[in-house]
C-alpha cells in the first residue's frame, strides 16, 4: 500500500521550525521553509496566503491538539476540577518550544495581529473547558472562558520568563491564579445565597439570564445572542 501523503501545511510547518527560533515567524522563515519542504511556491502561498503568520496559527493549533491528547490519555478522576483546569494549562504549556512559542508571542502581540492571538488564546480555553465537560449555555459559557484566558495569558508570559529547575516557579504561580478564581466563586456563591444581596442583583441577573452560547462552535468566536425575554 502506498504511505498517505502529509499535509502541505505540516510539512511546511516542519520545515519551518528549525528557522523560527532565529528569524521568527517572518517572510525569511516562510522562504526558507517552502524551500526545504520542496513545496512548490504557488502551492505553499495558496495553503498560506498569509505566509508565516497562517503557519504560527497553525503551530498554535497543534499545541491545542496536543494538549487534548494529552488529557484525554491522562486520568484524570481522582482529580479536583481546578486540579484538572491546572494539567489541561500545564499541557499546553509542555506542548511546544518556549522559543517558538516565544517568538509567536511576540507576532500575536503586534497591533494588526492582536485580534488573531486573542481569538487563538479563546479557542484553546474553549477547547479545556470543552475536554473537561462544561455544559453551561448561558453567559457562564463566557465568563468561564474569559477568566480561564486571563490565567492562561498570565502563566504563558511567566513561563517565557521562567529559569527555575522544571518550572516549578510556574506551575506554583499557575497554583495561586487558579487560587484567585476560586476566590471569586466563592465571592459570587456567597452572593446568591445572601437575601439581600440577591435581591439586589436580581436585576443584573434577570438581564444575563438571557445571553446565551453560540449554537455551534463555527459561532464561538462571536459575541453570543440574546433571547427576548417572554
Amino acid at each position: 500500500m502506498t504511505p498517505p501523503k502529509a499535509d502541505p501545511k505540516d510539512q511546511l510547518l516542519d520545515a519551518a521550525l528549525m528557522h523560527v527560533p532565529f528569524d521568527g515567524w517572518s517572510s525569511a522563515t516562510f522562504n526558507a521553509a517552502v524551500k526545504d519542504s520542496g513545496l512548490d511556491p504557488a502551492v505553499a502561498r495558496a495553503i498560506c496566503p498569509r505566509g508565516a503568520v497562517d503557519l504560527a496559527v497553525a503551530y498554535h493549533k497543534r499545541g491545542d491538539a496536543q494538549m487534548l491528547k494529552g488529557l484525554a490519555d491522562a486520568d484524570l478522576s481522582n482529580l479536583r476540577f481546578r486540579d484538572r483546569i491546572a494539567k489541561a494549562l500545564r499541557l499546553r504549556l509542555e506542548a511546544g518550544d518556549r522559543e517558538i512559542i516565544r517568538r509567536g508571542s511576540t507576532l500575536f502581540a503586534l497591533p494588526h495581529h492582536a485580534p488573531e492571538g486573542a481569538r487563538l488564546i479563546w479557542e484553546t480555553c474553549d477547547a479545556i473547558w470543552t475536554a473537561l465537560g462544561d455544559t453551561s449555555d448561558d453567559v457562564n459559557w463566557y465568563s468561564k472562558r474569559a477568566t480561564l484566558a486571563g490565567v492562561y495569558s498570565a502563566t504563558l508570559l511567566y513561563w517565557l520568563g521562567d529559569s527555575s529547575e522544571g518550572h516549578g516557579a510556574t506551575w506554583s504561580f499557575l497554583d495561586r491564579r487558579i487560587d484567585d478564581v476560586m476566590q471569586i466563586e466563592k465571592l459570587k456563591a456567597q452572593v446568591r445565597e445572601s437575601p439581600t444581596l440577591s435581591r439586589l442583583m436580581a436585576g443584573p441577573n434577570w438581564f444575563l439570564s438571557h445571553i446565551k452560547a453560540p449554537r455551534s462552535t463555527r459561532d464561538a468566536d462571536l459575541p453570543g445572542r440574546w433571547t427576548p425575554p417572554r
